[in-house]
């Protein structure tokens, strides 16, 4: 159980971390806010809390938890918790999806510390992961592997084979987030391509499965300290989140999945990012 100090810190980097999203699309620069912005709090609890051998000076530590971003197109978010770590500097942040930048609009392994796995096209992720740890099981590492994928990418076939893989290779050293923000690129998944019965699906399958709010910290770490506890099968955690969470013009809305702030826009979100993190009282 988290204490009243760390609550408070990891309400602080959830908002550092919306924070630097929006600092790295700048008005007239196209950014997928929507599903960076999602899970937000899921990332401030895994990189700031729970992650485990992160180490920016040495990357490649053998023994370091991974975490892959399955639905790579929402990296921004992740950028924005590995500069806090230091990762890059943060001069980066202004460069993002330059040629001359470290951080690309999808995930590099070649080109950005901390990045685990190429995730530009949706679906594989969730398989990436499974040989992650099957290979840690294999060296009896204690290391953990988190994946986070979207509910509209659930469409993609190969998520369900790995899926169907995981708990056969009683995979309990691999935690999945399924983003469940209702909405993707052209509109609600319900009208675009409905995915019912998602945390039964994954029951069905052999995955212990925990569904939360995925904008609670507490109820965030809580899940992942049953995930911890459960042996013999991995861990699915269905995080009921909200596309756009923060910003209240982009809440719900398909149209900022993948958008250019306007000036207005622009200018409220930096309001909105501050007064978050005046009333965390975050002071960096």
């Amino acid at each position: 159980m988290l204490d009243n100090k760390e609550l408070q810190h990891l309400r602080q980097m959830a908002a550092v971390i919306r924070s630097n999203i929006i600092e790295m699309i700048p008005p007239g620069k196209v950014g997928h806010l929507g599903g960076s912005s999602s899970v937000a709090d899921i990332l401030s609890v895994l990189y700031f809390h729970r992650m485990r051998g992160l180490d920016p000076a040495s990357p490649h530590n053998p023994d370091r938890d991974r975490l892959v971003f399955s639905k790579g197109h929402a990296v921004l978010a992740q950028y924005a918790a590995l500069v806090e770590l230091g990762y890059f500097p943060r001069s980066e942040l202004k460069k993002v999806k330059t040629l001359d930048g470290l951080l690309q609009g999808h995930p590099d392994i070649d080109r950005t510390p901390g990045i685990e796995a190429v995730t530009g096209s949706l679906g594989q992720g969730l398989s990436i992961c499974c040989g992650m740890a099957m290979a840690l099981r294999l060296d009896k590492s204690p290391a953990k592997v988190f994946c986070i994928a979207g509910d509209g990418e659930l469409a993609e076939g190969q998520i369900w084979e790995a899926a169907m893989a995981a708990p056969v290779y009683n995979l309990d050293n691999l935690c999945l987030f399924v983003d469940l923000n209702g909405v993707q690129a052209t509109g609600p998944t319900k009208d675009v391509f409905p995915i019912t019965h998602i945390p039964a699906k994954f029951r069905s399958f052999g995955w212990n499965v925990i569904e939360i709010d995925g904008h609670s910290i507490e109820a965030i770490d809580a899940a992942l300290d049953l995930a911890d506890s459960t042996k013999g099968v991995p861990t699915c955690i269905v995080a009921k989140t909200v596309k756009g969470k923060g910003f209240p013009f982009a809440e719900g809305n398909a149209a900022f999945h993948n958008a250019a702030l306007n000036e207005e826009q622009y200018a409220e979100c930096c309001r909105i990012v501050n007064e978050m993190k005046k009333e965390t009282g975050y002071e960096g």
